[in-house]
This record gives structure tokens, sequence and C-alpha cells, in this order.
């Protein structure tokens, strides 16, 4: 009876909202939203306000206490008031905005997008200090499968090469530093029988270059695979790499199923980067390294020779592309921007175990990527926040929180089915949209001459 009466009013307020004027419409739907929001993470934001009590204090009002949870009819009734407000007015000033700023000379318009990067950069240096420890932790986790993610987005996204076994370059990354950076070595420890005992900033470049080695190694035999045998080689190199790391004839080595412990922390000067709120910028500046890397690499001749690949292997080899090369260098630019990832996984937890390393690692860095937009680097930033991040602000509702997070992949692939941020060339395959005149896809530019390779 309590179900039928909910779905009853449901309905009748979903009809009246249809009813009113649309310009009322979305500044409603906003308000309502805010209100469960905030009711739904409640917990979230009493942790992240509780390092500043101050403010902690002087937003009691708006949360319920005691047993009951969410937010008290007062902090409902104002925070949907704001919202709806903030919404309604928010088309015209916006427009209003836009207007203006197009009416500035171009000097000045250069001026405001470079304090907005300023002020965006500065966000992120002082993250760490506003959201506290458990968020930094899942800012890192979310930063690490974003380096991973635009690694594989230059594999999938830019040259069109399914790769399954992703995760191999991972753990690849991952042992190379643990083995080279262990202290507990030795019989007695109950570990390994060799390391280098090398610095975490010493040993990663050879956690990069060992990656490197691997993409190579790996692209070599499917050079001439494509779909779904190229899928199914690497997804069982991936399974190699686990079984290798498993087996009892490494274990000497890498450790076997024991895994390996006590891996170097990375230091600055002084600092030792070995807390959730430290390790944020190392991570951060790996993110922006891996950003960097895939902007010169879209916009380069490489990169659009990847794309044309991308389209069609044969016509790309018609129009002077040498397919081996340009295979190779999108398996080893991806390898080792998952190794960088890798070795700073092994600083960050402390241990590297071969049940880390499996399958559905693979497959979650698969779906940030085509979720968030295949060939879109921002796309992948939104597919990680998504993906990974949203789990972790939803673990609070225990086991309901994937089937919540599984809603709304479904919803998103049968309503956006290109993408949170797609590219542009997909977004005009999928919809028919016109391109801005002036401006022709990759592809395109990639068959207008001599690319790399003839």
């Amino acid at each position: 009876g309590v179900m039928l009466a909910m779905g009853a009013i449901g309905g009748v307020a979903g009809a009246i909202l249809r009813s009113i004027p649309s310009r009322f419409q979305r500044p409603i739907l906003v308000g309502i939203s805010a209100v469960a929001l905030l009711g739904l993470l409640e917990d979230l934001i009493r942790i992240v306000l509780s390092s500043s009590p101050n403010i902690l204090d002087a937003t009691r009002w708006m949360f319920a206490s005691g047993v009951e949870s969410g937010l008290t009819v007062v902090g409902a009734v104002v925070v949907f008031g704001v919202f709806a407000v903030a919404s309604f007015f928010w088309g015209n000033v916006r427009s209003g905005a836009q207007g203006r700023v197009a009416a500035m000379p171009s000097g000045t318009r250069r001026g405001i997008v470079l304090g907005s990067y300023v002020v965006f950069i500065v966000l992120l240096l002082v993250l760490p200090r506003i959201l506290g420890s458990y968020l930094s932790e899942v800012n890192n986790s979310v930063g690490l499968f974003l380096v991973m993610a635009l690694g594989l987005n230059i594999v999938v996204g830019y040259a069109g090469l399914l790769d399954l076994g992703y995760v191999a370059f991972f753990a690849i990354g991952a042992y190379t530093m643990g083995v080279l950076t262990t202290t507990a070595i030795g019989p007695e420890a109950g570990q390994i029988v060799w390391g280098a005992g090398m610095t975490f900033w010493q040993a990663l470049p050879f956690s990069i270059g060992a990656t490197i080695l691997a993409g190579v190694i790996l692209g070599v035999p499917v050079l001439r695979m494509r779909g779904d045998y190229l899928a199914i080689v690497t997804l069982g190199f991936g399974e190699i790499v686990r079984i290798m790391a498993l087996s009892d004839t490494l274990k000497p080595f890498i450790g076997g199923s024991q895994g390996i412990v006590e891996p170097a922390v990375p230091t600055i000067g002084t600092t030792t980067l070995n807390t959730p709120q430290t390790l944020y910028y190392l991570i951060l500046i790996a993110a922006a390294v891996a950003i960097f890397i895939s902007v010169r690499l879209r916009d380069s001749r490489q990169g659009r020779s990847w794309m044309a690949m991308r389209e069609d292997e044969d016509v790309a080899q018609a129009m002077g592309i040498h397919l081996v090369p340009t295979k190779l260098l999108a398996f080893a630019t991806g390898a080792a921007l998952a190794g960088l990832s890798g070795a700073i996984f092994a600083s960050k937890v402390g241990s590297i175990y071969p049940h880390s390393m499996n399958l559905l690692v693979s497959i979650n860095v698969l779906a940030i990527v085509i979720i968030g937009g295949m060939g879109s680097i921002p796309g992948v930033v939104a597919g990680a926040l998504a993906l990974y991040g949203l789990p972790e602000l939803l673990r609070e509702f225990s086991e309901y929180r994937y089937f919540v997070f599984g809603a709304l992949l479904v919803a998103m692939m049968l309503f956006r089915p290109e993408g949170l941020w797609p590219e542009a060339s997909r977004r005009r395959e999928l919809h028919g949209t016109d391109e801005p005149e002036g401006e022709l896809p990759a592809e395109a530019v990639a068959a207008d001459g001599p690319v790399s390779g003839s």
C-alpha cells in the first residue's frame, strides 16, 4: 500500500511538473536533484567539513541529527530554493556574460581565459587541504586510473587497437618498481631473494622502460591482427603475465602469490610522499604529463596517422602510412603510461600482489575510455571521475551502490552512446551534426597529404 501511494504521488507530481511552463521546469528539477544529492551525501559532506569546525557548526541546521539522516525540513526547503532560483537566473546571466565577453578585445578575452586557467591550477594545488584525507585518497585512485586510461585511449581511441590485456603493462611497471626498490629481501624476510635497493626515482625510468619493451614485444606478433582476434590475443597476453606472477618458478624473484612488500616511497628533498595528501601531488604531475603527451600526439602527424589507421588500415597503408612502426609506437606509448601508473601504485599501496592485476582492471580502464568518449581527452577525465570516483562516493550505500551505478551506466549508454564528453568526429558520426565551417576532421587532414612513414 505504501509503495502504491508513493507511486501515485510521484505520478501526480510528474503530471503537475509537465503542465507548468517550460521555463519553470528546469529550476524545479534542479532544486529537487540538489536536495536528493545533498541528502544522500550527507556523511561525505560532514567528512569534508570536519576539517573546518566553524563551517561545520554553521551548517548543522541543514542536516538531521541523532538516528535520522539526510536534510532537515528547513534545510531541504533552503537548498531547494537556492538552487532553483540560481538555475532560473543562470541562463540569462550566462548569455549576458557571453555577450559581454564576445564584445571585448581579443587581448582581454585571452587574459580572461588565462586567468581561468590560473584559478583552476590553484584550485588543484589546494584541493587536498579542502577535501581532507579520505577524499584525497579517492582522488589518488581516480588519478592512477586516469593515467592508465589516457594510455589506453592512445591505443584504442587513437589507433583503434582493442587491447584487453592492458593490465599486464600496469603489472610489469608495479613489479619492476617493487623488485628494484623493496627492502624485504632474503629467505629470513620470507620475500624475494634479490633486490637492487634503488630509490623510487632511480627505479622509475626502469619501470617505464620495461613496459615500453613489453609493449613492443606484444605488438610484434599482433601486427596483422584486427578486431576480435586482436582482443583475444591481448587478453591472452594479460593472463600470461598474471599466471607468471603467480608461478612458483618466478617466486624467488617476484614473490609468487605472496607478492612484494615494502617498495620505496617517493621523496622530494626532506618531504616523504607517504600520505594521501602529499602523494596527491605526484599523481597530479603524472596525470598532467599523460595529458600533455596525449594532446601533443593527438595534434601531431603521428596522431593523424593513428586516426587514419583507426578508420581503415588498408586505406591508411595506401596513403603511405607504414603500419608496423605506427602500431608498435601506439602499443609502446600506451604501455609507458600504464607502467608509470603501476610504479606509483606500488609505492602508494606498499605492496604488489598478483590478485590486484586481474582482467577486471583492464575492463574498468576500457570502460572509462568508452564511457568518457573514445579518442577524447576530456572524456577520459570525465569517465575516470564517473566510473571510479562515483562508486567510491556511493560506498556508504554498501551493496546498493553498484546497483545505482549500473543503472546510471545503462541509462547513459541508451541516451548518450557517444560518451560523456565525445570527440567531435565521434559526435558527428552518431548524430550527423555538421562540421563547423573552416574545420576538418583529423582523418581528412591525415588523408590530405603524406604522413609519417611515407
